[in-house]
């Protein structure tokens, strides 16, 4: 069954709280008969928060949300954080500051905390995973920027880069126990919480 037609299915037990088509991408890679619903919850952040507090706290606010209007399904919401050191750097959403943020990056060393949080309404049930990866820049010259910016539309993409495509090219190194949750969606910990919710994959 492709992809397409899992979407349109209406009595799918599983349903992604995103509208992400990266996230949607990686969790067809599980071939799971699945929908998406967007959460509807803005991305804010806390004064005080720490990085992977706030992904956590995402993840759960979209999958009960989701999981509100569908009480009966299993909802999966998931969410990404970047943090170089204390600073978040969050989906640019323009060019100017997509070349600011890999500025920032260049020569540094950076961690995406990627939450997910798997929520049964009906049950009271929710199961957590986050994982923690990290990522050394190269050092970059503003002209390997804007051949990069150019070639790649990454204003949806919290550091500016896709890591599936030409993004790997302005790493050194990637420290990472699972190595989907760098493009939003950690498929080895979404695994463990499906199985632990009753839903075999493969």
């Amino acid at each position: 069954m492709e992809w397409g037609q899992k979407l349109m299915e209406g009595s799918l037990p599983l349903v992604l709280a995103s509208t992400s088509r990266y996230r949607a991408a990686l969790l067809a890679r599980l071939q799971l008969a699945c929908e998406c619903a967007a959460p509807g919850v803005q991305e804010t952040h806390l004064a005080g928060e720490p990085p992977a507090t706030r992904a956590a706290r995402l993840a759960e606010e979209k999958g009960k949300a989701v999981a509100a209007r569908m009480p009966a399904r299993w909802v999966l919401g998931g969410d990404q954080v970047c943090a170089l050191g204390s600073r978040i750097l969050d989906k640019p959403e323009t060019l100017p500051n997509a070349r600011r943020q890999l500025c920032a990056l260049s020569g540094q060393r950076a961690v995406f905390h990627t939450a997910i949080c798997l929520r049964h309404a009906a049950s009271n049930r929710a199961l957590h995973a986050m994982d923690h990866t990290f990522v050394q820049f190269r050092t970059l010259s503003a002209a390997e920027i804007d051949r990069y910016l150019a070639a790649e539309d990454v204003l949806d993409c919290a550091g500016s880069f896709k890591c599936e495509g030409l993004g790997i090219s302005l790493f050194e190194a990637i420290e990472t126990a699972d190595p989907t949750a760098l493009v939003g969606l950690p498929l080895i910990a979404t695994r463990r919480l499906l199985a632990a919710a009753g839903i075999a994959v493969p």
